[in-house]
């Protein structure tokens, strides 16, 4: 027989799926923040209509990223991996493909290219850390429901 504080612990939410949802919050509202800025993605600077469409498609994912965290859906696991894969793919890309010039006109300032490098790299590397955790604890994912709702 199950005592309510054994089932307490069963439901009980694990401390790093609950960091893990923080952070995605957090990456939504940094999302919506940057709309009606320029969006830099696979190798071109978007401006305009096409940013807009593009930092509200990265918003709403990271949104239900954040959702199914939240409610531990197995769905959720795979896409975060793979959303997490795509953007160190993607931060690649600009690196190799945005040039500084391009960079500079874009913000009206110089921007030096070792920082800049240097910065992106290190964001690679924590978001490539942060796909191992999620990967080695896909047992806090228990809701294998198709949707969130």
């Amino acid at each position: 027989m199950i005592t309510v504080d054994e089932h307490d612990d069963e439901m009980r939410r694990p401390l790093g799926l609950t960091l893990l949802a923080g952070l995605y919050l957090f990456f939504f509202l940094l999302s919506a923040s940057t709309f009606g800025y320029p969006f830099p993605f696979l190798g071109q600077i978007h401006n305009g209509i096409i940013a807009k469409a593009l930092i509200l498609a990265d918003s709403l994912i990271c949104l239900y990223l954040f959702l199914g965290v939240f409610k531990r859906q197995l769905l959720t696991w795979y896409l975060l991996i793979a959303y997490n894969l795509f953007q160190v793919v993607n931060t690649i890309i600009n690196l190799s493909f945005i040039s500084t010039s391009e960079l500079e006109k874009v913000v009206g300032e110089k921007v030096d290219q070792d920082a800049l490098i240097i910065n992106n790299i290190a964001a690679a590397l924590a978001i490539l850390l942060l796909t191992q955790y999620i990967y080695r604890h896909r047992d806090f994912f228990t809701n294998k429901q198709k949707y969130l709702f």
